[in-house]
Formats: structure tokens, C-alpha cells, sequence
């Protein structure tokens, strides 16, 4: 599919401070990743920790935390993991579906998708 960089805004849960970033689109990634030090300048506190798999087939523990994404005018509370300091900042498959956008890979955009309630 290819990776390709959209703009969105991060703030803690207070949304006393925010950050505007140009996040990776990766739909491998579960949660939306950004530096840990990035997170705590905004307040989010971690509330707990996760193994992921890591494209070199290794396993790499993570803090997580709740944090408020706002993209194209929309906002959510997401799950957000704690990177590394050098860490790009990724958007996340959980961050996409909680505000019903999906991928279009060939025009390399985020388009709304067809929410579903089976």
C-alpha cells in the first residue's frame, strides 16, 4: 500500500495542551504511536503497558495511555502508545476506525468508511 504523512492535532485528555503533527498513515500499527516525550509534554499519563510486534519480527514493550486526537475537524480519545524519543509519529488502525475513515491507497487519502452495527 505504501505509507504516506496526514496532519492531525494530539492534546491530553484535559486538552490543556495540544501539537499538531504529520503522523505516518500505517494500518499495520493498532494504536496510534507517538514519542514519549512528546505525550507527557501534553499530560498523558500512562495507564498501563503492551507488547507489540515490530516490522523486524521482534517484541517490544510499550506504555500506553488515552490521548485526544483531532483530525480534519473531527475528535476522538484514542489509545496512544509511548515511543521511543526519536519515534515517528504514527496513525494508528484504532485511531482510524474510531473516527470511521479508512484508507484509499491508491490516491493515498483517509476517506470516510461505512460504519457497521451487525
Amino acid at each position: 500500500m505504501g505509507t504516506f504523512a496526514y496532519p492531525i492535532r494530539i492534546s491530553g485528555m484535559d486538552g490543556q495542551r495540544s501539537v499538531d503533527v504529520d503522523a505516518t498513515v500505517d494500518t499495520g500499527a493498532l494504536f496510534t504511536m507517538l514519542p514519549a516525550r512528546t505525550l507527557h509534554y501534553l499530560g498523558v499519563e500512562p495507564i498501563g503497558s503492551r507488547t507489540f510486534l515490530i516490522a523486524d519480527g521482534s517484541s517490544v514493550e510499550m506504555e500506553v495511555g488515552e490521548a485526544r486526537v483531532t483530525l480534519d475537524g473531527q475528535r476522538i480519545g484514542t489509545i496512544v502508545a509511548f515511543g521511543q524519543d526519536n519515534a515517528p509519529a504514527l496513525l494508528g488502525a484504532y485511531t482510524l476506525e474510531g473516527l470511521g475513515l479508512v484508507v484509499d491507497p491508491g490516491k493515498r487519502r483517509l476517506v470516510p468508511s461505512r460504519m457497521l452495527m451487525l
